[in-house]
């Protein structure tokens, strides 16, 4: 309702000294010509300003029209205004090339507010009837009806009677707003060596009004390698970098980002083993996001020295931090490490670059009992 009193004194300040104004709340209701259905008096001048609740258009039609007829409506009229608008002119009692009368025609206002003027000139000869006509308040379907796309519901509108709301689909959250639908993503943490982030809804567009954080957390002494995939589309700016929305990456002490746009970082690698990623966006746009993947590879070990008369499983080109090699050693040699006979030993890949043990020894089983 805070918008029909400005509505109002706009109105009052056009209206000429000597004319009566009536000002009208009700949700419905009749206007007339003065004395009707008795002919209307002349020099008359007469305003109508209907208000109803935000929410409702107003809807005017004509039960009856009888006006003197003059070249556009100069003498006698009946004028209809909206939003400083000029919805309709009326006069005569049939339509003319240079006349028009209501007959069946429904004006509708833009929004709660209207205006009804009658004017007479200083004569009226024939004696015309006037006119009576109805108002009434209808409400407005704001999700069938409204072009404003800063007023328009994300997902779901709903409504109802002087009003309308909105709702989102299954795993968003209404903003403050109460028209934007985000997501509440925070509390993303990876532990794997390897894995797949991407933007909420991607490849279809990420959410509005979102922060989202997500955590890549490796047990020290890997170091993470990300790699985002093509289509990479964030919204952006032409002169300023990343405005609106945009992906940041913490690694350490090192800071990547801001990206946004439509070229992709493409590979990055952080040297670390922890690495932070924010995506945040706006209010608005349609961009459909980022999908990236990550791997990770430890500190590297020199290939083990295989014992005499024994082996090794598994034999690889190249040894990284977690893996684990088993020495075992050929029949009829037992397999000797720091004086203990054991069936079988494993080394592992440390985080510094060196092996758990040192290398073990295959002894012939006679010798080793003899010594």
């Amino acid at each position: 309702m805070m918008g029909i009193l400005p509505f109002l004194l706009g109105l009052l300040s056009m209206v000429p000294a000597g004319a009566q104004v009536f000002t009208l709340s009700e949700m419905y209701g009749t206007i007339t010509s003065p004395n009707f259905p008795e002919p209307y008096p002349k020099d008359a001048e007469i305003f109508w300003n209907i208000s109803v609740p935000e929410g409702f258009q107003i809807r005017l039609y004509f039960l009856h029209f009888d006006l003197e007829p003059s070249y556009l409506c100069e003498y006698d009229y009946v004028k209809v205004e909206a939003d400083g608008e000029e919805l309709a002119v009326f006069c005569g009692h049939e339509d003319s090339d240079t006349e028009h009368v209501p007959g069946e025609h429904v004006i509708s206002s833009p929004r709660s507010s209207l205006s009804v003027s009658f004017r007479s000139d200083f004569s009226n000869e024939e004696r015309f009837s006037g006119f009576k006509s109805h108002y009434s308040a209808v409400d407005v379907d704001e999700c069938r009806d409204s072009n404003d796309e800063d007023l328009a519901c994300d997902h779901f509108c709903h409504n109802y009677i002087g009003g309308f709301y909105c709702s989102c689909r299954y795993g968003y959250l209404l903003h403050s707003d109460n028209r934007t639908c985000r997501v509440e993503c925070r509390d993303n943490v990876f532990s794997e060596r390897s894995g797949v982030l991407s933007s909420s809804n991607f490849p279809n567009p990420y959410p509005k009004s979102s922060d989202c954080q997500y955590r890549i957390e490796l047990e020290d002494g890997f170091l993470i390698t990300l790699e985002f995939d093509d289509p990479f589309d964030i919204e952006d700016h032409p002169d300023v970098i990343c405005p609106y929305d945009f992906v940041k990456i913490q690694a350490g002490t090192n800071e990547y980002g801001p990206f946004c746009g439509d070229r992709s970082p493409g590979r990055i690698q952080t040297e670390s083993n922890k690495v932070q990623m924010f995506f945040h966006s706006d209010n608005s746009g349609e961009n459909i996001g980022w999908k990236m993947s990550y791997t990770s590879y430890g500190s590297l070990c020199p290939a083990p020295v295989k014992p005499l008369n024994g082996q090794l499983d598994p034999v690889q080109i190249q040894y990284s931090f977690k893996d684990h090699v088993l020495v075992s050693c050929e029949p009829g040699y037992r397999l000797i490490q720091d004086g203990e006979e054991l069936e079988h030993f494993e080394i592992k890949c440390q985080k510094d670059g060196s092996w758990s043990s040192s290398d073990p020894l295959c002894k012939k089983m006679e010798s080793w009992r003899n010594s």
